[in-house]
């Protein structure tokens, strides 16, 4: 009797640890499926959790009749806090979508920015999170007569693997399963595949030199008759399926200079931008641009620091009308108008 005792409690002990170690596994298997509603890629979001780490909290709410829907997912971290594995809000109001817009590009809007692979609508942020802007076809049109929109901002955890084409497989679901949940209806993406990662904050694409430009985004530049041509560098930063992209020309005088010319050329595209080419008064600034575009207006602007031999204020001028009449072709833009 004593060994079937014996037996029994060496059994429940052994059920017990298995179950204690079962448990954070049977939990991770659960956040990850219920996580964001259910939206993410089971194999993705594990991938992006640093050296194997359990994850600890997944929260969500949705505001359907205001057009707002937010969720995040938390990983172990150290005793006093769990990390972050990643935040995602969006928002189908203009109201809401402006307020993002005034955060990520302040004052005259020459702030950090890097492209997504090309096709997807969207662009990384000066924090890294990737932000996804669609036209939503069942919501109709706003007050203003406009098309009504999805606005998708997703940011990674500091100690995520965002860098990992993971990254973009989770956005991007994250963006199709919130397009339905808020009855927006846009035409779902589709993630670039291959070892493509997210751009970490305040880096871009390297810069080549002006003659290999010619087949990107910024090869107006090559035929812009740039004083010393050898001396130039080009960082394309654009894509013409997001709501902004940016060119940045760099001179070089051969010295290894801080003080070397940087010019760099913006596009802004909807409404939102009109603050970004114009003073208090509305009125526009120099060196800045407009036109209209798919019922919208669109914004240019060319900012920079550093001297450049032999590129006089009107040479900046013709930079910028270069850059603008190549972006308004582009996206069959009309009324083209060059500020100052």
């Amino acid at each position: 009797m004593r060994r079937w005792i014996k037996v029994a409690v060496t059994a429940a002990a052994v059920l017990g640890l298995s179950g204690w170690i079962a448990a954070p596994y049977v939990q991770d298997w659960w956040l990850v499926r219920t996580a964001c509603d259910g939206t993410l890629p089971e194999d993705a979001v594990r991938q992006l959790a640093e050296n194997g780490s359990h994850f600890t909290d997944a929260r969500s709410v949705t505001y359907r009749e205001l057009g707002e829907y937010g969720c995040t997912l938390s990983f172990e971290g150290d005793e006093l806090r769990g990390e972050l594995v990643l935040r995602m809000e969006a928002y189908t109001e203009r109201d809401q979508q402006d307020r993002e817009f005034m955060s990520t590009f302040p004052e005259e809007g020459f702030i950090s920015q890097a492209p997504v692979p090309r096709g997807l609508p969207g662009f990384i942020d000066q924090f890294g999170a990737v932000q996804f802007l669609l036209p939503c076809p069942d919501l109709g049109k706003d007050d203003a007569g406009r098309r009504r929109k999805l606005l998708v901002r997703t940011q990674f955890g500091k100690d995520a693997l965002w860098g990992h084409p993971a990254a973009y497989e989770t956005a991007v679901a994250l963006v199709n399963g919130v397009s339905d949940r808020l009855g927006c209806g846009a035409e779902p993406i589709t993630a670039p595949g291959g070892d493509a990662g997210l751009t970490e904050p305040g880096k871009g694409p390297k810069p080549v030199p002006l003659g290999e430009a010619g087949e990107g985004g910024c090869g107006w530049a090559t035929r812009a008759d740039l004083p010393l041509p050898d001396r130039w560098r080009v960082t394309d930063g654009i894509n013409d399926a997001a709501p902004t992209g940016r060119c940045q020309l760099l001179y070089e005088d051969g010295t290894g200079s801080d003080d070397n010319g940087r010019l760099v050329l913006a596009a802004w595209y909807g409404d939102w931008s009109d603050r970004l080419v114009a003073d208090e008064d509305g009125i526009p600034r120099p060196l800045t641009a407009t036109a209209r575009c798919d019922g919208e207006a669109a914004n240019f602007a060319l900012g920079g620091r550093g001297e450049v031999p032999g590129l006089s204020r009107a040479g900046h001028r013709d930079l910028l009308e270069a850059f603008a009449r190549d972006q308004a072709g582009r996206r069959d833009c009309s009324g083209l108008r060059v500020n100052g």
